[in-house]
């Protein structure tokens, strides 16, 4: 393997003596074991009771995580850091972004009863669980992905970048970047892979009518996330990497999950005010995490709360993969042997990224969270069900949660109540979704 530094942030693998994890425990400290950790990642979480939660610095959770980078980046990325924890105590800016989020993206999201789902779902006998829908389908640009983009797109302003770039699978988080990028006159730079504009195509369509200069990048989404990073690292005094996947070094994780976190402080709220009490399960598809982290982070000191992420069974990286590093962070990766990234696959294409959040990665070694998969029949299936129970279109990255419920559910006792993610809106996988069922009718 090469020895070059800035190849190992971008390419990653097993093997990382080639880099510097900035955030490692200090000499002598010694490995802690899964209680520990445990104990000292939830003392940086919002607990019950308590009315504000600290913004951890650390960027460790257990081994995971941490700033595998060049030195290149080292002081760009502290004083993303130090002005990030600024903006979270700063409330003027928490006041601009509640504001935004409000009357911009169109928050708070529906908790929706899903009545006809929940009666598909009953047993023989009438009884079953009791489903409910976050709906992030209905929040400005269709999808999760606007909670984020707007605040780092705000955050950007602030510290005087005015060029943006991203990196976009789905193209959900570039629409929702592109979006943000034209409100607050930045420029703006999406990476997507061939393949996915391909795929995506109406998506493109929506980030060029907002303004966004739509770069195209041999392969998929991890590709296009390299370039990304790549355009970045060549400019860090005038442009930034807005992220929209709870990966890469330090804060970046940590930053979209804590602006992705309404979604769960909302869910929490909302079922104390439908049924008194909170969820029994939380269910959220997984690709590199940041939905699902925006809905268990919440709860993750409520132990009596079930969080179950659900995997591309060709993307699954935490069902699936090894630890070691890759843009900048360690975690669960799809790699073979020798440490070389293996090329992830799902009809889901926001979906596809061969790592995972350092978060998801730590609660998944903790036991904190249970991961499963699910094909891409069963997320058609659902993606069908769901439309004609419900007169709900889900992206089928959502769907793959949507379909576990059909394993879930002839577990659960009467009454118990099921919040799914439903994290984003299917029109953009509706010619995808015909031309999948010609080929299942075909063979």
């Amino acid at each position: 393997m090469a020895s070059n530094p800035s190849n190992v942030f971008l390419q990653g693998g097993k093997f990382t003596e080639f880099v510097v994890d900035k955030l490692s425990p200090a000499a002598g400290q010694g490995e802690l074991d899964s209680k520990s950790l445990t104990t000292r990642y939830l003392m940086t979480q919002k607990l019950p009771g308590q009315t504000e939660k600290p913004f951890s610095s650390t960027g460790k959770f257990g081994r995971f995580g941490g700033k595998f980078v060049p030195e290149t980046l080292i002081t760009c990325l502290s004083i993303l850091e130090a002005e990030l924890t600024l903006a979270l105590h700063d409330t003027d800016f928490q006041e601009e972004l509640a504001t935004e989020l409000r009357d911009y993206v169109g928050r708070e999201s529906p908790l929706y009863y899903a009545k006809r789902l929940t009666d598909y779902n009953k047993n023989s006998e009438g009884k079953g669980p009791e489903i409910y829908l976050k709906r992030e389908d209905l929040v400005h640009t269709g999808a999760h992905k606007i909670n984020n983009a707007i605040a780092q797109a705000m955050l950007a302003k602030r510290i005087g970048r005015k060029s943006i770039v991203a990196a976009t699978g789905a193209g959900q988080h570039g629409v929702a970047t592109a979006a943000a990028c034209a409100k607050l006159s930045l420029e703006c730079t999406i990476f997507m892979g061939c393949i996915d504009i391909e795929r995506q195509s109406s998506n493109v369509l929506h980030m060029k009518n907002l303004g966004a200069q739509v770069k195209a990048v041999d392969g998929s989404f991890k590709d296009a996330m390299s370039e990304a990073i790549r355009n970045w690292v060549g400019s860090l005094e005038t442009r930034y990497f807005l992220s929209g996947t709870a990966v890469g070094p330090h804060p970046c994780p940590t930053m979209v999950r804590e602006f992705q976190s309404i979604i769960g402080k909302e869910t929490r709220k909302q079922a104390k005010e439908k049924w008194g009490g909170k969820p029994d399960v939380l269910l959220a598809c997984v690709g590199s995490g940041s939905n699902a982290l925006g809905m268990f982070h919440e709860f993750i000191g409520d132990e009596d709360v079930r969080l179950i992420g659900i995997e591309a069974s060709h993307s699954a990286s935490l069902s699936r993969g090894d630890v070691g590093v890759y843009h900048g962070t360690m975690s669960y990766l799809l790699q073979d042997e020798e440490g070389q990234i293996i090329g992830p696959h799902s009809i889901g294409v926001g979906l596809e990224y061969p790592g995972v959040s350092p978060e998801l990665s730590f609660l998944k070694e903790s036991g904190r969270a249970e991961f499963y998969t699910i094909t891409d029949d069963e997320a058609l299936d659902a993606y069908e069900r769901l439309c004609r129970l419900e007169g709900i279109i889900p992206a089928l990255e959502a769907c793959h949660a949507l379909a576990y419920l059909d394993k879930l559910c002839p577990t659960l006792d009467d009454g118990t109540k099921v919040v799914v993610n439903c994290s984003g809106r299917g029109d953009k996988d509706a010619a995808a979704v015909v031309m999948r069922k010609q080929d299942r009718l075909q063979s």
